[in-house]
């Protein structure tokens, strides 16, 4: 489902309340970065879809596409997007058009607009639409029913002259004959004046979804200056019980939050079936969260996790259900990355041979963070055990990102934080992990994902980075376990695994009534050995920010040159410690342990033309062969191979 209509109409089978935001681009690229940040935080309130506008004139048309396709394609928010009829040119809104389609958005809302800064009347360009209904006009000729075309409502209207009221009532009619299948409404704070508009509405036989426009009240100058700008009714109670307040913005805010929630609680109460909310946000999250809190409305698992990793809505991935575990962290990367292949065959990389295969060169890595926040964050570790601290403190919640993730440690792994914290201590350190889960509920604040009423599995996962020595101390262990798989390889390409299958392992999956089993996240070996040199180059770009001869670039740099990054799946779901008694025996083990090779341990010196020309860039046809040689010595030919 993408169109709004499609969205209303399930929430309305379900019984449920829904809510939707709306942002406006901002003026300033550290604006832009703060706005895609807030984004992100208000999509955990859950909203059904958001919607961005189009500045009047079109001065910020390049930045609402910008938004539209970010929001689709990497946040993975249904996006509505504005399109006014002000100094645009039919040529200019096709492309606007074209944009949005292309970036998988499958709703707009058209306007005339406003007059553009310092006119006082409105006017056409040369080539472009006089009114609204043009635009819906142009739309539905050109696009047919791909568009959701919704329009604005004015509920002021319905206290106009009575000749006046009734000619916007036609006027409306007429957009909705013409194509418009949902109306917004302007922002209101008198019920009463909306519930009777929107009787006027269904009296003139529309009967389109209304969706009333919510402004939430911040403060008391800024509520008395976007009123008076749209001319909306202020009711006297209101007046009465802020004003005395009005030098007061937290007290005007908790107030107002009160007010309008009880306007909202009308609303949804009234005869005539409107079940959601739209909030006019103003790009700030706390007056929204604050109401929807009020009204004790919850986000929906399904609607914030419809799968455990981030889905994005562009048309060529919005049916892509299994990705890699690797990128776990690096959304925008994996992205990024795989942006211009034809199709996800099982969220893997696929054919290595296809000219569309990423490389690396292609799109570049870089830190997310500058030096002084990079500095900030992780100081000038100047020694190995500084740097596990660095880990061990991420996995405890007190570091907010390392180079391989950009985002704090998520909510999961604090059920296995106190392991993760020593075993990073000891030498391990871990840059991606999930607990085992043996079925939780689909709904589950924690591990939940996907439909209602279904329940949610997964093996237990690690991936981290290893010195050869500690390396060598642990595959001997963890290879006398049969439900235990591994991948190591350093950044030259010498790889290591005890894994006998070329097929993808999955470590995430779904049970859902009325459902196929979800597989969304998956281990397999291509996707591992593309993702080995992205990792390592982010180890390499972290030792670049301090200089070039200094303690702290040399450790760094000499890890990412000698380590091995290493994989780890534990294959018994049903017991969440299994995956990490072998680490801990084998830190134990001390010295003793010399032997570089366990009894199933496989040594492939897949050097880097190999790695780089074969499996890592793809470039080739010998992968299959490949692969088979290392799964021969796994199969117990027990020697040394030398991959040509």
């Amino acid at each position: 489902m993408v169109k709004i209509t499609q969205k209303i109409a399930q929430a309305e089978r379900d019984d449920r309340v829904w809510w939707s935001f709306e942002y406006f681009p901002p003026r300033t690229a550290q604006g832009l970065q703060n706005l895609y940040d807030r984004i992100e935080r208000m999509r955990l309130l859950g909203p059904e879809f958001i919607d961005i506008t189009w500045n009047a004139g079109g001065r910020t048309s390049d930045l609402t596409s910008e938004l539209v396709k970010t929001c689709q394609g990497l946040i993975g928010l249904e996006t509505c997007m504005h399109l006014t009829c002000t100094n645009m040119p039919k040529e200019k809104v096709d492309i606007a058009l074209r944009e949005a389609k292309r970036s998988g958005c499958r709703n707009i809302l058209a306007l005339r607009g406003d007059p553009p800064a310092g006119q006082d009347e409105w006017s056409a360009v040369e080539g472009g639409f006089v009114h609204g209904i043009d635009l819906i006009r142009h739309i539905r000729a050109n696009y047919e029913d791909y568009f959701e075309i919704a329009i604005a409502g004015f509920p002021q209207h319905i206290d106009l002259p009575a000749e006046e009221c009734a000619a916007e009532m036609r006027w409306l009619k007429d957009k909705v004959d013409a194509g418009a299948t949902l109306i917004f409404t302007q922002m209101f704070y008198d019920v009463d004046i909306f519930l009777r508009w929107v009787a006027a509405v269904r009296e003139a036989g529309i009967t389109i979804p209304i969706v009333p426009g919510i402004a939430p009240i911040q403060t008391w100058n800024g509520f008395i200056r976007s009123t008076k700008l749209s001319q909306t009714t202020i009711p006297q109670n209101y007046i009465d019980v802020l004003e005395p307040h009005k030098s007061n913005d937290e007290k005007v805010r908790e107030i107002g939050i009160k007010l309008v929630a009880d306007m909202c609680r009308t609303i949804l109460a009234s005869p005539y079936n409107i079940r959601g909310l739209h909030f006019y946000t103003m790009n700030l999250e706390k007056g929204t969260k604050m109401i929807l809190e009020e009204l004790n409305l919850v986000p929906r698992v399904e609607a914030i996790k419809p799968l455990p990793w981030r889905q994005s809505l562009t048309p060529s991935r919005r049916t892509e259900t299994i990705r890699p575990i690797f990128w776990a962290n690096r959304t925008k990367s994996y992205l990024s990355r795989t942006e211009n292949w034809d199709e996800y065959p099982n969220g893997r990389f696929g054919d290595s041979a296809s000219p569309a295969y990423g490389e690396i060169d292609g799109w570049g890595i870089n830190l997310k963070h500058t030096k002084e926040q990079a500095l900030e964050l992780w100081g000038r570790p100047t020694s190995v055990s500084e740097i596990r601290s660095l880990f061990s403190r991420f996995c405890e919640g007190k570091l907010k990102a390392l180079p391989w993730s950009d985002e704090p440690a998520a909510a999961e792994t604090g059920i296995i934080a106190k392991h993760l914290t020593r075993i990073n201590e000891l030498g391990f350190l871990t840059i991606n992990s999930q607990p085992a889960v043996n079925g939780a509920r689909s709904d589950d604040r924690v591990f939940g994902w996907g439909p209602a009423n279904g329940f949610v599995y997964q093996k237990a996962y690690l991936e981290f980075f290893a010195s050869p020595e500690t390396l060598n101390k642990l595959l001997p262990i963890i290879s006398k376990d049969p439900l235990i798989t591994y991948y190591a390889i350093n950044k030259q390409g010498d790889l290591r695994t005890n894994n006998q299958s070329e097929g993808p392992n999955a470590v995430t999956w779904g049970v859902f009534p009325g459902k196929e089993i979800i597989q969304p996240t998956i281990v397999e070996a291509v996707s591992f050995m593309a993702w080995k040199d992205e990792a390592f180059e982010l180890g390499t770009q972290w030792s670049r920010v301090y200089e070039h001869d200094s303690a702290s670039s040399k450790v760094i740099k000499d890890m990412m040159e000698t380590y091995f990054l290493v994989n780890v799946v534990h294959n018994d779901f049903k017991d969440s410690d299994a995956i990490f008694k072998g680490f801990y025996e084998a830190a134990n083990a001390g010295s003793q342990v010399t032997s570089s090779k366990g009894a199933n341990d496989v040594v492939a010196n897949a050097k880097a033309t190999l790695v780089n020309g074969v499996i890592a860039n793809g470039i080739g046809e010998n992968l299959k062969g490949g692969v088979k040689v290392i799964n021969d010595v796994a199969h117990g030919l027990g020697r040394e191979v030398q991959v040509q």
